[in-house]
């Protein structure tokens, strides 16, 4: 098996993070991501408060569904308890910053804070100890998360599922941002075999910062349904764009759309998205379709590696499937 030093610093037997997904990475799949050995992630939205964060860390870090205090899941990770992390999105602690209070109480392994004015937020994590990461799409981004004290940097390039920059593929972008900096650096976006995590490592990446590949994990907070719709999808059957944030009214900066599946929604309104944004029969038809699963209008955010899942399966096999050969 390689160590790196994502490996040595965070006590994985693989170099492998399962990547903050707001939705589908909750506590039951970090927990079951850091059980196999790499390091599990839970992604906190937009809207999630206290309560929610403290008992989804503390089935992450325990495998307990009890609602431990947040001194309890602190004292449980010092004293041993698997690693895991928590991913926070900048542009949402700009606005109210409980979540981030709520993080520093838990002291995770990993706290990552992506998308919009992070450096604050990242000094915060650095003063009080707590390991840091961030996402980036491009070298300015990654200087300016070096220059903020980051432990490492996740290159996360055009391929990734979800919400980020669209300028650059994952290898140019890792080879760049490794050139630029002088912190570890892991790679994310496209990487969904063996073969895509030994090409990263040989790039000179401390690991993969993987998604879309757990999306059709036993362990993830979606349904049976949307695996099944990810799971018959191909690999030219994403497209990038903002349609679903103007839909839903969300305050995404607008440098940071997201990766879904491909649907009749998307194809009305991605060209028309000032309509779009005070079109409110279109925002209730949005509404109603996720509410039923309705997926030829709700979205389902996935990569360009989507087309490489064939089944459902526990975590711990996903993850020992990328970790074959390394």
């Amino acid at each position: 098996m390689t160590h790196t030093w994502l490996t040595e610093r965070f006590g994985l037997s693989v170099p492998i993070i399962g990547a903050p997904m707001a939705g589908p990475a909750g506590g039951r799949l970090a927990s079951a991501v850091s059980v196999a050995g790499a390091l599990g992630m839970v992604g906190v939205g937009g809207v999630r408060k206290e309560p929610w964060i403290r008992e989804q860390a503390s089935i992450a870090a325990g495998g307990t569904s009890e609602r431990l205090a947040p001194e309890g899941v602190a004292s449980a990770i010092q004293n041993g308890a698997q690693p895991y992390g928590i991913g926070l999105m900048g542009w949402v602690l700009d606005q109210d910053d409980a979540q981030l209070t709520t993080v520093l109480k838990l002291r995770p392994s990993l706290v990552s804070v992506s998308f919009g004015n992070v450096e604050p937020h990242i000094r915060r994590l650095v003063d009080a100890d707590i390991p840091v990461t961030v996402q980036v799409g491009n070298v300015e981004e990654a200087l300016r998360a070096e220059n903020a004290g980051v432990d490492f940097i996740v290159a996360r390039g055009s391929e990734a599922g979800g919400h980020g920059r669209n300028d650059i593929a994952t290898l140019p972008l890792l080879q760049a941002v490794l050139d630029a900096v002088k912190v570890p650096v892991v790679a994310a976006g496209g990487i969904t075999s063996s073969r895509g995590l030994v090409a990263v490592l040989a790039a000179g990446a401390a690991g993969a910062w993987v998604g879309t590949v757990l999306l059709t994990a036993l362990e993830a907070a979606n349904s049976p349904r949307a695996r099944a719709q990810l799971i018959a999808a191909g690999y030219d059957d994403t497209a990038y764009g903002r349609v679903f944030d103007v839909a839903q009214r969300l305050g995404w900066p607008p440098e940071y759309g997201g990766r879904s599946l491909r649907n009749s929604f998307y194809n009305t309104w991605h060209d028309r998205l000032d309509e779009l944004a005070v079109d409110e029969s279109a925002a209730e038809q949005f509404i109603s379709a996720r509410e039923v699963e309705d997926y030829d209008v709700a979205y389902l955010y996935a990569g360009q590696g989507v087309g490489s899942l064939t089944e459902e399966k526990p975590a711990a096999e996903i993850i020992a499937e990328l970790a074959r050969g390394v």
